[in-house]
């Protein structure tokens, strides 16, 4: 039986705390970024475009990750609402992430003159990379788990981070362990970036420029969906998990798209390992080309 309950502090100097959860992200964030450079130049992309790119659509992602996690976790913050803004910052909805952070890439690759679609497939692998990583600071916070298990990869919850559903009057802390949905998250980020590297390069004669992003929608959207069956003090809408009808609004979304681009008689070009058309666009690059000189008049022969 795993019997270990971490603490959520890395590093205390003096009143400054390093969570392990700021730390994962990072680390996420780090792996990401390699991951999807990597794809770029396979797509002979712009990469020197990609830090800047990275940090803008972080720091979005995080603000509508957490705007996300305090409309779900409100009965956190309703009585104290300052701790929205105080340290220690923890809690994201990644679907907050996800749907803020897409929207602020687009607005910045289309403001380079990027291609936003080779740019999308690029970016996908990298998303799960991010999961894989990121998921775990969940872990340190204890918190992202599910009900009661008896399965021996069960974690111990403490009783102070338990929800109401779950008390240790009634589920004793050292006779009780809970699913680790944080670690069928990261599990499910890990197999998705290989899946997506390996479609990416296997059916690159097949795929449309911006399947894999699609893919990685329908991937992520599927299994959220089907975790989500097993929390609780979730956002409801009507009784039905939030999350749950954002799920399934991405895997139908995503999965019309799929079918619509790759319908009979469709003439998008398909994803290739060499640059094609969606080549980095610079202002040289996109002026015209100066037009040739008329030929010279020809002269009579001598």
């Amino acid at each position: 039986m795993f019997n270990f309950t971490p603490s959520s502090i890395a590093v205390q100097i003096g009143p400054i705390s390093v969570f392990w959860y700021g730390i994962a992200y990072a680390l996420g964030l780090a792996l990401a970024a390699w991951v999807i450079a990597r794809e770029a130049r396979r797509r002979g992309l712009a990469v020197d475009e990609l830090p800047n790119g990275m940090i803008v659509v972080a720091i979005a992602a995080v603000l509508g990750g957490r705007a996300y996690h305090v409309i779900d976790q409100w009965q956190l913050y309703r009585d104290d609402p300052l701790k929205i803004i105080l340290p220690p910052y923890t809690g994201l909805g990644a679907y907050g992430g996800i749907i803020v952070g897409t929207i602020v890439g687009i607005l910045y690759i289309r403001w380079k003159r990027q291609p936003v679609l080779a740019w999308a497939d690029a970016i996908a692998p990298g998303l799960f990379a991010m999961q894989a990583v990121a998921r775990w600071g969940n872990f340190f916070n204890q918190e992202l788990y599910g009900p009661p298990t008896t399965l021996p990869w069960g974690i111990p919850i403490d009783c102070a981070h338990r929800i109401p559903a779950y008390p240790c009057d009634a589920f004793p802390f050292e006779l009780t362990r809970f699913q680790p949905l944080f670690l069928y998250e990261s599990l499910s980020g890990l197999l998705g970036m290989l899946a997506l590297v390996w479609l990416g390069r296997r059916f690159a004669d097949r795929l449309r420029r911006g399947d894999l992003l699609l893919v990685f929608f329908i991937w992520y959207a599927s299994v959220r969906f089907a975790l989500e069956t097993l929390r609780q003090d979730n956002w409801t809408f009507f009784g039905i998990p939030t999350a749950q009808i954002v799920s399934a609004g991405f895997i139908v979304g995503s999965i019309a798209v799929l079918a619509y681009r790759h319908r009979a008689g469709a003439t998008d070009q398909p994803t290739t390992d060499q640059p094609t058309t969606d080549q980095p666009t610079t202002d040289a690059a996109a002026e015209p080309p100066a037009p040739e000189p008329p030929a010279p008049e020809p002269t009579p022969a001598d």
